[in-house]
């Protein structure tokens, strides 16, 4: 089996992590996104969708008895124990899913991206669990940019926004643990040419 070298990528909200890992999977790498992890794993009838459904009860369910991830983000945004319980119910099933396509993958990769927006909160809980990350990789915006960017994408006005924003550690922080800083304030062009910089290292 090819020893894979996995490289965490990661940003702040707004920042331009999608676009990052579009771009990537376009120059034909393998990424994995743990946002489509996540919204697999909470399907109907899976083992985190009957556990979600037990704890927050049905009222976080749409007419097909999908669980409406507005309803239950509204509820865990709102509320810190809310949000600890879903993810203890959440993250080991994602970790599992992470854990069995990157063996998946290293049968014929020799470079791997994960796509976790959470990375750097949650990455003692990720090396614990035996998934190794080689370098981090952050899409950065400073702060002014993701404001205005989140509040033209999400359609919120300016003090939802930055309650939003605030939620979250702070880009700042997150570039402290960047072993790669993809700079993504200006356009679409800049942003490619920097990513394909980082690209050329590997």
């Amino acid at each position: 089996m090819i020893q894979s070298k996995i490289i965490g990528i990661t940003g702040g909200i707004a920042t331009g992590k999608s676009t990052v890992s579009n771009m990537i999977k376009d120059k034909g790498f393998v990424v994995i996104d743990a946002d489509q992890i996540a919204r697999d794993i909470v399907k109907i009838g899976t083992p985190a969708y009957k556990e979600i459904v037990l704890v927050f009860r049905e009222k976080i369910l749409n007419s097909q008895k999908e669980i409406d991830r507005s309803r239950l983000g509204h509820i865990i945004f709102n509320d810190d124990n809310a949000r600890n319980t879903l993810n203890k119910i959440t993250h080991p099933h994602i970790i599992n899913e992470i854990k069995s396509l990157i063996e998946l993958y290293s049968k014929t990769n020799d470079v791997i991206f994960l796509d976790i927006p959470l990375l750097i909160e949650i990455r003692d809980s990720i090396l614990e669990n035996g998934i190794k990350i080689d370098e981090i990789w952050i899409v950065y915006a400073d702060e002014d940019t993701q404001l205005k960017r989140l509040m033209k994408r999400d359609k919120l006005d300016y003090n939802s926004a930055v309650k939003k924003m605030k939620a979250q550690m702070h880009i700042d922080e997150k570039v402290k643990y960047a072993d790669v800083i993809i700079n993504n304030n200006e356009g679409i062009d800049y942003l490619y040419n920097n990513l394909l910089k980082a690209l050329d290292r590997i």
